[in-house]
This record gives structure tokens, sequence and C-alpha cells, in this order.
């Protein structure tokens, strides 16, 4: 039997945001908010979502992948447990995602918001374990890329 092989990986993604701190966090805190900006996509189908937001509070959401991904019709899981919560500053999530039932990767989201100039300045750091089949952290980090650029847009409409 072959041994199994779990790649680490820590990564930094920051934006600028036009927008008030309490406006950035409350994207993230707004089940109605945070559905339209990070789970609803061309890419795949919100089946499920569901937002408890408070520490010790958790997050589902089940997406159907579309015809246009390399995972067409696999179903992926995203659970996520709120671990820390500093209205308008930081929230700290673990997070595990999971296709056709089958774990992938687990970790831990640390997401930091600070008044600037400009309006916020958001620090996410991230630190996953990425098993076999795994999209691995390039591919996550890319991810998170771009779910942070649509909240950007989200922020500006």
């Amino acid at each position: 039997m072959e041994k199994p092989t779990t790649i680490h990986s820590t990564f930094v993604v920051e934006r600028s945001y036009a927008a008030i701190p309490e406006r950035v966090f409350d994207a993230f805190a707004n089940p109605e908010k945070k559905r339209r900006w990070f789970f609803e996509s061309d890419h795949h189908q919100l089946e499920h979502h569901e937002l408890d937001f408070k520490v010790g509070g958790t997050e589902q959401a089940r997406m159907k992948m579309g015809p246009d991904t390399p995972i067409a019709g696999k179903t992926i899981t995203n659970d996520t447990l709120y671990e820390d919560i500093q209205p308008g500053r930081r929230i700290v999530t673990a997070y595990r995602m999971s296709m056709d039932g089958r774990p992938f990767s687990v970790a831990v989201a640390t997401i930091e918001i600070f008044k600037s100039a400009a309006g916020t300045d958001l620090t996410l750091t991230h630190q996953g374990a990425y098993f076999e089949g795994a999209d691995g952290p390039e591919m996550r980090k890319g991810g998170w890329n771009s779910l942070l650029d649509r909240l950007g847009r989200d922020l500006a409409q």
C-alpha cells in the first residue's frame, strides 16, 4: 500500500476596498450577501447554503459543478466552523472541503480587516492541508484571489 501524502501550505492574500470596514465585515456575516459573492457562480449550481455566523457557529454549502469545469457533475461541499469573530476586525474559520463525500482538504483561514485611507484593507492568511486528489495550494490561492475580487465588485455596487 502506498504511503499517503499530505501537502501543507500557508499563503497570504491582501486586498484594499473603497468601503468602510463594517460593510466589508457584513459581506462575510450576512448570509444573503455572502452567498452572492462567495457561492453564486456560472461554474456551479448552489444546491444548499446555511450560515450561523457566531463563534462556534457553522456554515455549510453544497455545489454541483458545471459542464465547463474539469470536475463536471461532481458535488463539492464546504463545511466551516467559526472559531473566532471580532466584529469589524477579524474572522477565523476552520473548514473542510469534500468532493462527492470524500474530504480533500482542511484549512484554517483568518480574515483581518483594517480601516485605511481608501476604506478597508483586508488580509487573508490561509493554512491548509491538502489530501490526495486535492486542488492544491496554488489552485486554492487562485480561488481565494478570485473570491476576494468578486467581493470587491460586489462592494462597488
